[in-house]
C-alpha cells in the first residue's frame, strides 16, 4: 500500500503534532507536579513533620482535571475511546460508512453542546461560588479548559467525518511505540 494512503491530510497532521506536544509537555509537567507534591505532602509533611499541607487535595483534584482535559482530544485522535462495533461485520461497506458518519454527526452535536455548557459554567462559576473546598480556588478556569478540550474533540470528530467521506476510513494518530 502507498505510504501517502496511510498518512492523514496535512491539517490533521498539524493537529496531531499540536495535541501530542501539548499532552507531552503540559501533561508531563502536571504529572510531575502531582507526583512530587504527593510525595512531599505524604512522606515529608504528613509522616515526618506531622503537618500536612492544607489544600493539597484541592490542588491534586484540579491537576487531575488538567490531565483529563489534555487527554480527551488526544485520546480521540489515537482511537483510545471505546467504540462498540458489534454489527459492523454484518453490514455492507456503504451502510457501515454512512451509519458511522451519522453517529459522528450526532456525537459532534453532543460535544458542541457540552463545550458550550462548560463555557457557560466557567462564566458563572464565580457568581455561584463554585470553588474548591479548602483553598477556595474558583472552578471557572477549569471549566474553560474542559470547554476548549471538548471543543477540540468536536473538531476531531468533524475531521473524522471528513476523512470518512474522502476515503471510507479514519487514519488514527500513531504514538511512539504504538503497535496497533
Amino acid at each position: 500500500m502507498d505510504d501517502d494512503a496511510l498518512k492523514p491530510p496535512r491539517a490533521i497532521q498539524l493537529l496531531d503534532t499540536v495535541l501530542s506536544r501539548l499532552a507531552l509537555v503540559l501533561g508531563g509537567t502536571t504529572l510531575l507536579f502531582m507526583t512530587a507534591f504527593s510525595v512531599w505532602n505524604v512522606l515529608i509533611m504528613r509522616k515526618v513533620l506531622n503537618n500536612p499541607i492544607v489544600g493539597a487535595e484541592d490542588l491534586l483534584v484540579l491537576a487531575l482535571v488538567v490531565i483529563v482535559a489534555l487527554s480527551v482530544p488526544l485520546g480521540a485522535r489515537t482511537g483510545a475511546h471505546i467504540e462498540i462495533e458489534v454489527l459492523e461485520n454484518t453490514m455492507s461497506a456503504g451502510f457501515a460508512k454512512w451509519s458511522m458518519i451519522i453517529v459522528k454527526i450526532l456525537g459532534f452535536g453532543v460535544l458542541a453542546i457540552m463545550s458550550w455548557r462548560l463555557w457557560h459554567a466557567g462564566e458563572t462559576a464565580a457568581k455561584f461560588g463554585e470553588t474548591t473546598q479548602q483553598l477556595l480556588i474558583s472552578y471557572g478556569p477549569f471549566y474553560y479548559l474542559l470547554a476548549v478540550s471538548i471543543g477540540i474533540y468536536a473538531v476531531v470528530v468533524l475531521l473524522d467525518i471528513w476523512q470518512l467521506i474522502r476515503s471510507d476510513k479514519v487514519i488514527p494518530l500513531k504514538l511512539y511505540g504504538d503497535t496497533l
